[in-house]
C-alpha cells in the first residue's frame, strides 16, 4: 500500500542555455531583499554579525509580533584568533527599505546599522531592484610593516555594477568612525588596501556597498546616482612579527576558486574542501563564516599541510537566494588571503497541475503531464543514473524510482531524513543547442517525528579502535650510545634543513665530520666542561603494525615553563644545518643529532618540547607524508589516518659534563589511557504504515573537541619523569613524557 508520507516536487526549471564605529563587533553584513508584497517599501534583512568572546545570547533581537527569525544551529560558526576568539551571530527581520538603527547583542556587542534600499522598479526588467550582497570574511589579521590588501567578494542579482566607499558619518550611515590613514580603498574593484603602517592593536573598517546602472566605459556618466546601498563593517588586526611578510598559509589544488558560484537545487548537496600550504607555522584553526547548517568536519592540520570538508544541504528555508561562505586558515601569527564562494538557491518554476509524486515502501513514483513540457524532448532525459528507465505516452511521463538505486542520494536536511533524485535533460557534450532543457528535482522526506528506532546508524571508530594503547617518550643520549646504539654509532644522516626546492639528502658522517660517532670519545671528558654533541629520540609505544610516528616540531628552552623557545624542528623540518635527522628502518622511532654549538644555547640547561601524530595507511602500499618532503600534499594526507597532535617533553638537559651516573640507570615508560568517546548514533524509521529506510547512507557529523566549547570535555595530563642515561650519559637527564591521552572523535583524522 502506498503511503503518501511527504510529496515533494520542488521546481521546474526551463533553462535556454565594522561592528558599528563606536561599538565592538568584530565584522557586520545586511543582505537586503524587497517584499513584492508592498512594492519594495520593506525588505528581508538578513544579518550576520561577528561578536568577541564570550559569545553572546541571541535574546532581544525578535519583538513579539514582528516578522523575525533566528538562527540557531548545531554547527556554529566561532574562532580563536584573535584573541580572546570570536563567533558568528545571525538572523533576519523585516524592516523598512530605509533603515537606520542600534542593535545590541548581549552586553558587550553594539553596532550601528544604515541601510538604503528605497523601493525601485527596474525599466529594464520591471521587477524590484535588488541591492547588492557581500561576503563577510573572518576577522580580518595583519602585520605591521607589511602591506596587505583584502578583496571583498560582492555580487548583484541584477547584474549591476557595484561600488564600495566609505560610510560617513555625515550622512548619518555610522556614528563617529574616523577614516585610519593605514587604511585605503579602490571603491570599483571592492578592495581594501592596508598600508602596513600602522601599530599593533585591532581596528575598525566602516563601508558601503552601492549597486549603479552599468554603462560602457566610452560613456560619460552624467547622473548614475547609486540604486541602493547596504553597510558592511570589518575589522583588522595587526600584530608584531619578525618573519617575512610573503609567509602567510596559501590556498592549495581542490580548493574552490575566490568568488566562484555554484547552483544549487532543492535538498541537494553541496560539498568541498579547504586546503591550505604554510610553509612557517601550523594551520591552528579554519575560520569559516557561511550559511546556517553549513557542516566543517575532519579538519586536519599535518605539519604544513591543513584540510577540512565544508558541507551544505538545501533544505526548505527563508534565506536569502545568495548565500556567501568564507573561510581563512590561521596559525598563530598568521593568516591566509580569506577566500570566498557563493552558494546560488535556484528559483523553482510553479508545477503545473496533474504533476504527481508518491512515497512507497521501496521506491517514489513520478507522473508528470506532457503537456507541461514544452520543446523537451523526451528521449534526453534521465535520472541520475542512465540505466534507469523513464516511460512516456502521449499524455503522461512516469518514472519508478528505487531508494537505493537510480543515483538516488540520502541527505539530512536538519532533523529530517530526505531521499533525492533528479529528472534532467541530458546530451551528448560535443552538441550545442539553444533549445530548452528540463530540471526537475524531485525528493522525498521522512519527518522528524518519525526519525526514531534502530535503522540508521553511524559508527567512528575511535584512536584506541585504530591505534590500540599507545604513550610517547623523549630520551637524550650521546651518539653511539642507547637503545638505538646500532643506528647512532657509525650514523647514516640525512639534512631536513627547508629550502627552495626543500633539501632532503643524505650525508655520510655526523655534522660534517668525516669520522662516524663511535660513543667512545667521552669518557676522558673534563667534568664542567661543554657538551657539544647529542641525540635527541623520540619513541611511539604503540604495538599495531604499519604505525608511523610523525614529528611535526621540536622547541627547545631553558626553562621549564617554556617562557622562551628556540626551535629545532618546525613542519617536520629542521630549523637550522644544527640538526640532522638519523637514518633507521624503525618506522616508530626518530632521532636527531644536535650541535649544540651551533643551537646557541643559553646556561647550563635544557629542556625540549616536540608535537607528534601516529599515522596509518589506509592501503598497505603507501607510506604515510614525509613532512618535510615537496612530495608532500593533500593526497597524502587524505589518504591516512592519523591521532590528534599530542606534545611531548623532556626533563631537564645538562649542558655540561657532571658527575658519573649509577651503573644501572632506569627508564620510567607509563602506558597511556584513553578514553573512548560516546558513539555517535543517529537512527531512523518510519511508521507502520511506511516504507522501510535504507541504511546506506552518508551524513556530515560534528562532535567535541578540545578546542570548542561542547558538553564533551576533553583532557590531556602530562607526566614528566625524570631518569639517567645509560654509561657515560651520566649527568644527561632523561625524561620520559607520558600523556593521558581523552579522545574526541573530530579530533581523530579520520577520513
Amino acid at each position: 500500500m502506498l503511503l503518501r508520507l511527504c510529496v515533494l516536487v520542488q521546481g521546474l526549471t526551463l533553462l535556454l542555455s565594522g561592528p558599528a564605529c563606536e561599538a565592538s563587533s568584530l565584522g557586520m553584513t545586511v543582505h537586503a531583499v524587497p517584499l513584492e508584497s508592498d512594492g519594495g517599501k520593506t525588505v528581508r534583512a538578513h544579518f550576520t554579525v561577528i561578536a568577541p568572546a564570550p559569545c553572546p545570547a541571541l535574546t532581544g533581537l525578535c519583538a513579539e509580533g514582528e516578522d523575525c527569525l533566528v538562527h540557531k544551529t548545531a554547527f556554529p560558526f566561532n574562532g580563536t584568533k584573535p584573541q580572546p576568539g570570536w563567533c558568528v551571530r545571525q538572523w533576519q527581520k523585516n524592516v523598512p527599505s530605509d533603515y537606520t538603527g542600534s542593535i545590541s547583542l548581549g552586553s558587550n556587542t553594539k553596532f550601528y546599522v544604515s541601510l538604503k534600499a528605497r523601493p525601485l522598479v527596474r525599466e529594464n526588467t520591471g521587477r524590484l531592484n535588488h541591492p547588492a550582497f557581500v561576503a563577510l570574511p573572518p576577522p580580518l589579521r595583519a602585520r605591521v610593516d607589511c602591506p596587505h590588501h583584502f578583496s571583498l567578494s560582492v555580487k548583484d542579482l541584477d547584474g549591476d555594477r557595484v561600488r564600495c566607499r566609505f560610510a560617513q558619518d555625515d550622512q548619518g550611515e555610522c556614528v563617529s568612525c574616523p577614516r585610519h590613514s593605514f587604511i585605503e580603498l579602490d571603491q570599483e574593484k571592492c578592495v581594501v588596501r592596508f598600508t602596513g603602517k600602522a601599530a599593533a592593536g585591532t581596528y575598525f573598517i566602516y563601508l558601503m556597498v552601492e549597486d549603479l546602472i552599468p554603462v560602457p566605459k566610452n560613456v560619460h556618466e552624467q547622473d548614475n546616482t547609486p540604486l541602493s546601498a547596504v553597510p558592511v563593517h570589518l575589522s583588522l588586526t595587526v600584530d608584531e612579527s619578525s618573519t617575512s611578510c610573503s609567509d602567510e598559509p596559501v590556498a592549495m589544488d581542490d580548493t574552490p576558486e575566490e568568488d566562484s558560484t555554484q547552483f544549487v537545487l532543492p535538498f541537494q548537496e553541496v560539498k568541498f574542501n579547504g586546503n591550505f600550504m604554510s610553509v612557517l607555522e601550523s594551520v591552528l584553526e579554519m575560520a569559516v563564516v557561511g550559511p546556517p547548517g553549513l557542516f566543517r568536519v575532519g579538519f586536519k592540520s599535518i605539519g604544513p599541510l591543513s584540510t577540512m570538508t565544508m558541507a551544505w544541504v538545501r533544505s526548505e528555508n527563508k534565506l536569502a537566494p545568495l548565500l556567501p561562505l568564507c573561510f581563512a586558515a590561521n596559525t598563530k601569527s598568521l593568516q591566509s588571503e580569506p577566500r570566498c564562494v557563493w552558494l546560488y538557491q535556484r528559483e523553482m518554476k510553479t508545477l503545473p497541475a496533474g504533476t504527481e509524486l508518491k512515497c512507497g515502501k521501496t521506491e517514489m513514483s513520478l507522473v508528470l503531464p506532457i503537456a507541461s513540457l514544452t520543446n523537451i524532448k523526451l528521449d534526453e532525459l534521465q535520472l541520475n543514473s542512465p540505466t534507469c528507465p523513464v516511460s512516456y505516452n502521449d499524455t503522461h511521463l512516469t518514472a519508478s524510482i528505487p531508494l537505493s538505486g537510480c543515483g538516488t542520494k540520502t541527505v539530512h536536511a536538519g532533523s529530517e531524513l530526505v531521499y533525492t533524485n533528479t529528472l534532467q535533460s541530458v546530451r551528448p557534450y560535443t552538441m550545442v543547442s539553444r533549445k530548452p532543457v528540463l530540471i526537475l528535482p524531485l525528493a522525498c522526506r521522512i519527518p522528524a517525528s518519525q526519525v526514531k528506532g534502530p535503522q540508521y546508524k553511524i559508527d567512528i571508530p575511535t584512536e584506541k579502535e585504530v591505534f590500540g594503547e599507545y604513550s610517547f617518550e623523549i630520551q637524550l643520549f650521546f651518539p653511539g650510545e642507547g637503545p638505538m646504539a646500532n643506528y647512532t654509532k657509525f650514523a647514516k644522516l640525512r639534512t631536513i634543513v627547508r629550502s627552495s626546492p626543500r633539501t632532503r639528502r643524505e650525508v655520510g658522517s655526523p655534522l660534517g665530520s668525516n669520522r662516524p660517532s663511535t660513543g667512545s670519545t667521552n669518557s676522558n671528558v673534563i667534568i664542567g666542561s661543554k657538551i657539544n654533541q647529542i641525540d635527541l629520540h623520540i619513541l611511539a609505544n604503540c604495538s599495531i603494525k604499519r604505525t608511523e610516528l610523525l614529528v611535526s616540531q621540536c622547541l627547545e628552552s631553558e626553562t621549564e615553563d617554556f617562557a622562551v623557545t628556540r626551535p629545532i624542528l618546525n613542519q617536520g623540518c629542521a630549523a637550522s644545518n644544527s640538526t640532522l635527522e638519523v637514518v633507521t628502518t624503525e618506522s616508530n622511532y626518530k632521532i636527531y643529532r644536535l650541535d649544540l654549538n651551533s643551537l646557541d644555547t643559553k646556561g647550563s640547561t635544557m629542556y625540549v618540547e616536540c608535537t607528534v601524530n601516529l599515522c596509518i595507511t589506509t592501503l598497505p602500499s603507501q607510506k604515510c607524508p614525509d613532512l618535510c618532503s615537496k612530495s608532500f600534499n593533500t593526497r597524502t594526507v587524505v589518504g591516512s589516518v592519523f591521532t590528534k597532535s599530542y606534545p611531548v617533553r623532556s626533563g631537564p638537559l645538562s649542558l655540561v659534563y657532571t658527575t658519573r651516573a649509577p651503573a644501572a640507570p632506569t627508564t620510567i615508560t607509563i602506558p597511556t589511557t584513553t578514553t573512548i568517546p560516546t558513539t555517535t548514533t543517529t537512527t531512523t524509521t518510519t511508521t507502520p504504515t511506511t516504507t522501510t529506510i535504507p541504511t546506506t547512507t552518508t551524513i556530515p557529523t560534528t562532535t567535541t573537541t578540545t578546542t570548542t566549547t561542547t558538553p564533551t570535555t576533553t583532557t590531556t595530563t602530562t607526566t614528566t619523569s625524570t631518569s639517567h642515561a645509560p654509561g657515560q650519559m651520566s649527568f644527561v637527564a632523561v625524561g620520559v613524557i607520558l600523556t593521558t591521552l581523552s579522545i574526541s572523535l573530530q579530533n581523530m583524522f579520520l577520513d
